[in-house]
């Protein structure tokens, strides 16, 4: 809107008053994404444990018994960096360092990969997430609450020992113990205070998977048939 400079000066000020109160001003929490209701009649199971506990596994058994899409925020990340943009080459030097990426960066990869599988998902598992209480509480601000949370619980070593073995094979930059052992480190820190956060509100489900697979999805397929 053009203003009249060369009226006096508290003319000017009530005509500048004008313009602004005719704006719609929005504050940053409006303009935030609302949650997507449409999410909300879709089961969400939040995966958690250390690298090297078995999720992988666990959720591609799950997405065959109960066709829910298998969503891994490592993979996400992975995909990015390959991708070989800018935000990829900053996330490979994180990754590589064992280091968290920013909590924003993971939920918009998430949401973008479960709008693309809604139209024929009978559920997500969102494999490695939350990395942190704040990660987890955006999620469900953005998008809807989860239904459960299955934390897979294994000791470090056996975690180290998994990890070096497909380490060998998987060609993956974060497999070699210097970094396994960081980002086991960054995972007690940062992670296991997400388990008390979901314990708190009745979600959590912790099961021993250092044991066999099959034994261990059995009390997985309870869990589910439960609470799904």
């Amino acid at each position: 809107r053009k203003i009249n400079a060369t009226e006096d000066s508290e003319e000017q000020w009530e005509t500048v008053k004008r313009a602004f109160q005719s704006c719609q001003i929005s504050s940053i929490h409006d303009t935030m994404p609302a949650i997507q209701s449409d999410f909300g009649k879709f089961p969400i199971v939040f995966v958690t444990g250390g690298p090297g506990s078995g999720k992988g596994t666990q959720c591609d058994k799950i997405v065959s018994e109960f066709g829910f899409t298998h969503l891994s925020s490592g993979d996400l990340l992975r995909a990015k960096v390959a991708s070989g943009s800018p935000d990829g080459q900053a996330l490979d030097a994180k990754m590589k360092a064992g280091e968290l990426v920013p909590l924003e960066t993971v939920l918009d990869l998430i949401v973008e990969a479960m709008e693309n599988a809604a139209s024929t998902s009978k559920g997500f598992l969102i494999d490695g997430y939350p990395r942190e209480i704040d990660q987890g509480i955006k999620f469900e601000q953005k998008i809807a609450p989860c239904t459960v949370v299955i934390d897979f619980d294994v000791p470090d070593e056996v975690m180290v020992a998994r990890l070096i073995e497909r380490g060998k094979t998987s060609g993956r930059v974060d497999d070699n113990e210097e970094t396994i052992r960081a980002r086991l480190a960054t995972y007690r820190q940062a992670t296991v205070p997400v388990a008390d956060h979901y314990n708190n509100q009745g979600k959590l489900c912790r099961i021993d998977a250092n044991r066999t697979v099959d034994d261990i999805f059995d009390d997985v397929k309870k869990v589910l048939s439960e609470k799904c």
